[in-house]
């Protein structure tokens, strides 16, 4: 496979191809699926994975399929479908893996606009659903005729009204544009060295999410990857450690990449073998950097909100990454 001409600071993930061959004894096939799939990367397809696992193992649920949207995806070219047919066969997905959930699971479905209702319509269905967030993709196309596109939606429903949401653990830290004090004390929010800021609930809000692109170390060739910040938030609300999260559609592993550096386990299906090795690259690579862009000191952070002074944690055991 020829290599892409990469700019001298481009930090984008790509497979060498002295690489490929360990890269690909890690992968766990369809075909040899047993009982130690936990923490592993299989390659094959959903259907034929499916079928293999247990009931019962899943804690959360992240589902990022192809969107009705014409899109090629290496070895797979997803082609626009008709709403109700593009219904029908997401409907037909979440059935093959709605048996690997516990009883408290939660399950977060991606998609854009377009596909929003019919995801909403197979939810509410089989499960209940809890709410929906919006997050902003800044990297939206102009165009000369419409609104620029620049949003997703992450669709949260649950097994049961038995479910874990750790409220605390995403919270987002905003600066304090007017500081009010009730006698003299400051009220809701803090001072620090760079500013002053408030801790604020989670809302179905996003504003705060940043695109991986060429200058950041997450960054791979994936051309619908989600940001590891964003599947953070998701994995600290609906996970405790050492619970079990399963993405159906792995694509370049930001899911198992987050729940290892978050200390959750992990298991992913993906049909692309190029993607499948850039989950296992990134993993190891996990081992040594277990940072997150714009989050740090067990706190979410604003865009551009997280200074160098700030990422420094004085006893030296901060998780942390670049500046968001």
């Amino acid at each position: 496979m020829k290599q892409k001409v990469r700019a001298k600071n481009n930090r984008t993930i790509f497979i060498r191809e002295d690489e490929r061959g360990n890269l690909k004894k890690r992968l766990l096939s369809a075909d040899k699926l047993n009982e130690n799939f936990y923490n592993k990367t299989i390659h094959g397809k959903l259907e034929d994975v499916a079928k293999k696992l247990p009931n019962k193992f899943v804690d959360l649920l992240f589902i990022d399929p192809p969107y009705n949207l014409s899109k090629d995806f290496g070895n797979n070219q997803f082609r626009i479908k008709k709403d109700d047919d593009y219904q029908k066969i997401f409907e037909n997905w979440l059935l093959l893996i709605i048996h690997t959930l516990k009883k408290s699971a939660s399950v977060y479905v991606c998609c854009d606009w377009k596909s929003s209702p019919a995801i909403y319509n197979v939810l509410k269905r089989h499960l209940n659903v809890k709410n929906r967030i919006t997050w902003e993709r800044e990297k939206g196309r102009g165009a000369r005729n419409n609104w620029k596109n620049c949003f997703e939606d992450i669709w949260f429903a649950t097994v049961s009204d038995k479910y874990k949401f750790n409220v605390d653990a995403v919270k987002l830290k905003k600066k304090v544009l007017a500081p009010y004090k009730n006698n003299g004390v400051a009220k809701d929010w803090s001072e620090e060295r760079n500013g002053k800021f408030r801790l604020t609930h989670p809302s179905n809000l996003w504003t705060d999410i940043t695109i991986p692109f060429w200058s950041m170390p997450e960054n791979t060739d994936h051309p619908t990857q989600k940001p590891e910040k964003l599947v953070a938030k998701i994995i600290l609300a609906s996970t405790d450690k050492d619970d079990v999260v399963f993405d159906p559609f792995l694509g370049s592993g930001t899911t198992s990449v987050v729940a290892k550096k978050l200390g959750r386990q992990y298991v992913g299906i993906e049909m692309n073998e190029e993607y499948c090795c850039l989950t296992e690259k990134r993993l190891i690579r996990a081992k040594k950097d277990q940072s997150i862009q714009g989050y740090a000191k067990n706190v979410f952070w604003e865009r551009n909100s997280l200074t160098d002074q700030q990422k420094n944690n004085e006893n030296g055991n901060l998780l942390q990454t670049t500046i968001n």
